[in-house]
């Protein structure tokens, strides 16, 4: 005989996908927009082996979707509301919005990708 499942179970889920500090740095520097690998690393100051493990388990999870333009994967959140999620454990931790809302969509400029740099991928085309 089967139990029934507790309803809150998805979401208990949910937030323990997302607590790791990393995951959660990784959400909001993709934010309401989209990032590649290189776009993280140089964004958030970690290792492109270690953001690509997170990147893959939130992909797991269905909570990034991805799409690939030549040789970058970017990745965007699949339901931006979770930054809303975010931003209110950040009030409850006494955290000011304003803080949360600065790692939003955080920009690099050492990233290297189309996005970031277009005129330098098209300089190291030629």
């Amino acid at each position: 005989m089967k139990k029934n499942p507790n309803p809150l179970e998805p979401v208990a889920s949910l937030l323990e996908i997302i607590s790791p500090l990393s995951r959660l740095q990784i959400l909001l520097a993709i934010g309401t927009g989209e990032a590649c690998v290189c776009h993280l690393e140089a964004a958030l100051g970690l290792r492109q082996a270690y953001i690509s493990q997170h990147l893959m388990a939130l992909r797991r999870a269905d909570i990034l979707l991805d799409r690939r333009e030549g040789r970058y994967i970017f990745y965007r959140l699949k339901d931006t509301t979770l930054l809303d999620l975010v931003t209110m454990a950040a009030a409850l931790s006494r955290i000011r919005a304003d803080v949360v809302s600065a790692l939003i969509n955080k920009k690099s400029l050492s990233c290297e990708c189309p996005q970031c740099a277009p005129s330098l991928i098209l300089a190291k085309s030629l």
